[in-house]
């Protein structure tokens, strides 16, 4: 049996990946990416798409990778941090139980770091950071049913968080 279709939206760093993967353990059902979608489409990682082809091409693909994902699978989902961006996926999301998960700048930094893989913040992370928040809480608050803080939790607390958010029993 599946559960119901939970959807994570929320910054790069934010923990959609480890939290995803344990709420669909947690309610026995399957879990998906679509970053990791793009990754096996692709064969290649993201930063390298970005490189290569710029960010207009990667949102193409997300936009695709997201669509694609969102009527065919029924389990917990993770969308890309910029998934949002696109308002035929906001209204593709219209409806559904989709999360924010949030975290405030220094949790972010902490989290991410330097890390070269994530793209849009290789110059100045804290500066990188706020500017794209800037640009997307207002996104992520729009599609979600709820929002749930992720600042000093373990990944099991967020997801007693979300299950309680949302109302849901484990399985």
């Amino acid at each position: 049996m599946t559960g119901p279709q939970i959807v994570l939206v929320g910054p790069m760093g934010v923990g959609k990946s480890t939290v995803g993967g344990l709420l669909a353990e947690r309610l026995g059902c399957t879990y998906r990416d679509t970053d990791e979608d793009i990754v096996t489409a692709q064969g290649r990682a993201i930063s390298d798409i970005f490189v290569d082809e710029g960010e207009g091409h990667f949102r193409a693909l997300e936009k695709a990778a997201v669509a694609e994902a969102l009527a065919a699978h029924d389990g917990v989902l993770a969308l890309g941090g910029g998934a949002v961006l696109d308002a035929g996926t906001r209204e593709l999301l219209a409806g559904r139980s989709v999360v924010y998960l949030s975290m405030d700048v220094e949790e972010a930094v902490r989290r991410t770091g330097l890390n070269v893989a994530r793209p849009l913040l290789a110059v100045n992370p804290r500066k990188q950071w706020r500017e794209l928040m800037e640009a997307r809480r207002h996104l992520y608050t729009e599609v979600a049913r709820v929002v749930v803080a992720t600042d000093g939790r373990t990944p099991d607390e967020v997801v007693d968080a979300v299950l309680d958010a949302l109302e849901l029993k484990q399985a």
